[in-house]
């Protein structure tokens, strides 16, 4: 019996019967927004403590370094004063200070409201609070940011804010909802995904190559709840698919546990190598693990892939 139903992977759901638990946890979502952007400013605080810019060559007004000037280059970068100290001829080189479109995207299907006793959140609030870090820190830095599928590019300061409240506004998306059209992306920009990435891989596959046939760079995060990996369960459960509403009940769900990792693994295998055929990075991320590790992680990846 397949643990991964044809549109997501099933979730343990206690509340499966009442209608009104996906509008309660979708309001609980809502309310909880204030904190996850409260949640979201800490972890680009603790990011941007320790960041002394993006350290490339480029158009600005900050001093970066002092190099040997090669012959052919612009010799009005030639900063005198130093090369006269010995008898090499050195240029003065700036620091890379040109904006950029940096396009986030959040899962907000129903399956992403699950989260288990593990973790003590859920992977809709650990995304909103991933995408909205993000925007802290890229904004700080004077990028441009869109929230894909939802608002236009962006270089104002309180994008965070902006795109809080229009998720907010958004709510639970239906799975065919759930990846939007990429408009708007051009090769200059780079592309930030956060979700479970249990949709149908051919679902998956088109979603990305059409984010890829712009030339943009793409950073795909992987979030799963702690529980969803170890499968720690036994004895009589009923599975529930938040989507589809099938229901799978078993009276022994230990004897599924290694079908269903094999299962997991050979997804998360798939997605990694879709990545690597796009040259896109991936990364995975537990709902257990501290928010800034898988941030510093992503502006690591962008600030390095810039060089």
């Amino acid at each position: 019996m397949p643990l991964i139903t044809a549109s997501k992977q099933t979730t343990i759901n206690e509340n499966a019967d009442a209608p009104f638990y996906l509008l309660s946890e979708a309001q609980k979502a809502s309310e909880s927004l204030p904190d996850l952007l409260l949640q979201a400013r800490k972890v680009a605080r603790t990011i941007m403590s320790g960041w002394h810019g993006r350290r490339i060559a480029g158009p600005g007004e900050a001093f970066w370094q002092f190099r040997p000037f090669v012959e052919g280059e612009n010799a009005s970068a030639i900063d005198w004063r130093r090369s006269a100290r010995d008898e090499t001829v050195y240029l003065r080189d700036r620091e890379w200070e040109a904006a950029q479109t940096a396009w986030l995207w959040l899962d907000l299907t129903k399956s992403m409201q699950f989260g288990s006793s593990l973790s003590g959140i859920t992977k809709r609030a650990r995304a909103i609070v991933l995408t909205l870090a993000m925007t802290q820190l890229l904004s700080a830095g004077g990028e441009r940011t869109g929230l894909l599928g939802h608002t236009r590019a962006t270089t104002r300061r309180k994008a965070a804010e902006i795109y809080a409240e229009r998720i907010a506004r958004i709510g639970t998306l239906p799975p065919n909802k759930g990846m939007p059209v990429p408009d708007g992306i051009n090769r200059f920009s780079e592309v930030v995904l956060f979700g479970d990435f249990l949709d149908p891989i051919a679902n998956l596959e088109s979603f990305l190559h059409n984010i890829a046939k712009s030339g943009t760079r793409g950073h795909v995060v992987q979030i799963l709840d702690p529980i969803e990996e170890s499968f720690p369960f036994s004895g009589p459960i009923e599975f529930h698919d938040p989507e589809s509403g099938q229901k799978i009940m078993t009276s022994r769900a230990q004897s599924y546990q290694a079908d269903y990792r094999e299962r997991l693994d050979s997804r998360r295998a798939a997605v990694k190598e879709l990545c690597k055929k796009l040259n896109w990075t991936f990364l995975v991320h537990h709902t257990d693990k501290p928010a800034s590790d898988v941030v510093l992680a992503l502006h690591s990846h962008m600030a390095g892939g810039r060089i």
